[in-house]
């Protein structure tokens, strides 16, 4: 050991390896964020090691304390953590901090790095991910746990900035916590008071304790981040405190160890330079001003400290054998869910619906939902006040709330962003099959949080009903025209839109089976009409290769193919009826999924779809990415500008989608063939 070294203690060196790695990488990489990382190295350091649970040599054991860094930008300092507590994440990973195919992005992405629990970076959607994480936990806690068998029994932490703070949606996801008061929930603010574009006081003066004491949560400060005693103090009274979310406030100097640059907003997001990383070094009294070097003696400390954290991995170990033993049935169920496996036979719990009446789609779904919930015991979700209008109750399932941790229902109240955000909280933590429900229209108020869901390729079910100018007279404010086309565009994405009854069971068993990503059930308010399904007609199944020929012309080959979603798919329908006596053949295509047909064979959908037949798309909504499916000589009938108040079907006629608009661009696509 050098000489050094031997004059400093290994906490303060295991200290100042993080802050090092963190300058380091920034500087190889000419981007990134090195202030932050070094102001919470004191904290990190406390957290990994004397109080996360957590064992690098099984990142996914599914009782870990979970810990979230929803500053993603502070990467650097969750890279350091994971590489010096034993995660596969190498000193080369850090070397090649935000280089091509590397473990170590510019923000921390959940399946890219090992240790890393969601994706972050958008700032506020990571401690709403840890709200539905520790709703999560304790969900699975009051279903599984037995006196004496506590195996599942963990924390969940988020450190969070002030920028995350100043996002709505942490005002919601607070609220909700608070509500639900998760007393395994905690957040750490680091409160540096620097932003981007100066001190934090250009744009706010929230005094955040009482702000969150308002939402009910349990608050401490700490005054000196860099006072470990105090830190160490704070978790502890912050794990202790099992009746409330607690949050830490933590005031904190951003770049702590710089001799000229600490407490500046310069060092928020752009390299110190080489000449003040050396001179950082030589003010923490850092052994070498190699860069990236990390002492023997403080990764030997680390990987110490992390493997007596792992302790915690081999007890829950022998606790679940027990556990297996006393409650066979109950432990294989818990092992099954937790692996994301669906139980057995659920597919057949869903109704027939081949004969059921006339209504609105959101009524067939409402029907599919009780059969795949009773089927489905760890389906749990709900809506954003609007569950009586979604259907997303579940008969006989119970409000989730503090004093019913069991209940299957969770109200989210009027917070659609939060709701996107605690859903993907739920599934990243594993064990829940989570959906949740509003108005189409109002996707755009969570639609960070679908994207970021399908970035993570999360299984989470979203229930948008009123998908149309169906709504009618609520008006323009509530009628979704340009939404389809922009969830379309999110990748992985699974978007439905079933015509009737059949087609949204098929709907709903397709969204529950989509383990890729998420997926979304686009739903009328109005009654549609029942399609005659009868003897030798398509069925419904054809939804699962997203389009599928419904009714062929009556001569051998058609002249035109009418596709159609939802509930224009009726539309077609009449106007092939006419079509035919007019002469023209008319194939009518559904089409409830675009992203379910791109992925068919190119045979397939030159089969349903021929490349030398007229096509005319129909759907209420913008035409904005037909042309990928009507080609560069076909048509699309739909909607261009906002909505109206007035009753649907007067709506639908004025705008021109109808069956003798569809009729009219026909035969004006015929005649110029």
């Amino acid at each position: 050991m050098s000489q050094a070294v031997a004059g400093t203690t290994i906490e303060k060196l295991a200290i100042d390896t993080i802050k090092v790695l963190a300058m380091d990488a920034v500087q190889a990489a000419n981007s990134g964020h090195p202030g932050t990382p070094m102001a919470l190295a004191p904290f990190g350091y406390v957290l990994w090691t004397r109080h996360l649970r957590h064992d690098p040599r099984a990142p996914g054991w599914v009782d870990r304390d979970r810990f979230v860094l929803s500053a993603g930008h502070a990467s650097m300092f969750l890279y350091s953590l994971l590489h010096l507590s034993g995660y596969d994440l190498s000193l080369d990973d850090i070397r090649n901090f935000r280089q091509w195919g590397s473990p170590t992005p510019g923000h921390p992405e959940y399946g890219h790095t090992p240790g890393v629990e969601t994706t972050t970076g958008p700032l506020g959607q990571g401690v709403a991910n840890t709200v539905g994480m520790a709703l999560a936990e304790r969900w699975l806690a009051h279903r599984y746990n037995r006196p004496g068998h506590a195996i599942v029994d963990h924390h969940t932490y988020a450190l969070c900035s002030d920028g995350d703070l100043m996002e709505g949606i942490s005002h919601e996801a607070a609220e909700i916590a608070g509500h639900q008061r998760l007393g395994k929930l905690i957040w750490v603010f680091d409160d540096n008071r620097i932003t981007i574009e100066g001190a934090t006081d250009l744009a706010t003066a929230t005094d955040q304790r009482k702000r969150f004491e308002g939402y009910g949560w349990h608050t401490l400060h700490v005054e000196d981040g860099t006072d470990t005693a105090a830190i160490d103090a704070a978790l502890t009274a912050a794990r202790a405190e099992t009746d409330r979310p607690s949050l830490i406030v933590m005031t904190t100097t951003i770049a702590e160890g710089s001799p000229n640059m600490a407490g500046t907003a310069d060092t928020h997001g752009a390299p110190l330079g080489a000449d003040e990383i050396a001179a950082t070094k030589l003010n923490i009294g850092y052994p070498s001003l190699e860069p990236f070097h990390v002492e023997p003696a403080a990764l030997e400390h680390w990987r110490e400290r992390a493997g007596s954290r792992a302790g915690a991995h081999a007890a829950w170990s022998r606790r679940m054998e027990g556990y297996r033993a006393a409650f066979p049935e109950l432990a294989n169920d818990f092992e099954t869910t937790v692996a994301g496996e669906l139980p057995d036979g659920w597919e057949e719990a869903l109704p027939d619906l081949t004969a059921a009446p006339a209504t609105a789609t959101r009524n067939h779904s409402g029907r599919v939902l009780q059969g795949a919930a009773g089927a489905i015991p760890t389906m749990i979700g709900g809506s954003a006040d609007l569950g009586g209008s979604n259907k997303t109750d579940i008969a006989g399932g119970g409000d989730l709330l503090a004093d019913n941790p069991g209940g299957r229902i969770i109200h989210f109240g009027v917070r659609e962003h939060a709701m996107g955000a605690v859903m993907n909280g739920m599934a990243l933590h594993r064990g829940v099959h989570p959906f949740g429900g509003t108005f189409l229209i109002f996707s755009d108020y969570m639609r960070p949080a679908i994207r970021l869901a399908a970035l993570m390729g999360l299984p989470v079910t979203y229930v948008f009903t009123h998908d149309s100018i169906g709504l009618g007279e609520d008006g323009p404010t509530h009628q979704p025209i340009e939404q389809l086309a922009a969830l379309r565009a999110i990748p992985g994405l699974l978007d439905l839109r079933p015509a009737d009854g059949p087609e949204t069971a098929e709907a709903w068993r397709a969204a529950l089976s989509y383990r890729e990503g998420p997926s979304f059930l686009a739903l009328t308010r109005q009654t549609v009409p029942v399609i005659d399904r009868g003897p030798g007609k398509p069925a419904a199944t054809g939804l699962h290769r997203g389009a599928y020929t419904l009714r062929d012309a009556v001569s051998s080959r058609p002249d035109v193919a009418i596709i159609a979603s939802g509930s224009e798919v009726g539309i077609a329908l009449e106007a092939r009826k006419t079509l035919a006596k007019q002469g023209i053949g008319a194939r009518v295509v559904s089409m409830p999924s675009w992203r379910l047909f791109a992925a068919q064979p190119p045979e397939y959908r030159r089969q349903v779809l021929p490349d030398d037949v007229f096509r005319i798309s129909v759907e209420a909504g913008s035409t904005m990415g037909w042309d990928r499916w009507v080609g560069s000589r076909g048509a699309s009938i739909g909607i261009d500008r906002f909505g109206a108040s007035a009753p649907f079907r007067d709506i639908y006629r004025r705008y021109g989608v109808s069956p003798d608009a569809v009729i009219e661009a026909v035969q004006a696509g015929i005649a110029r063939q």
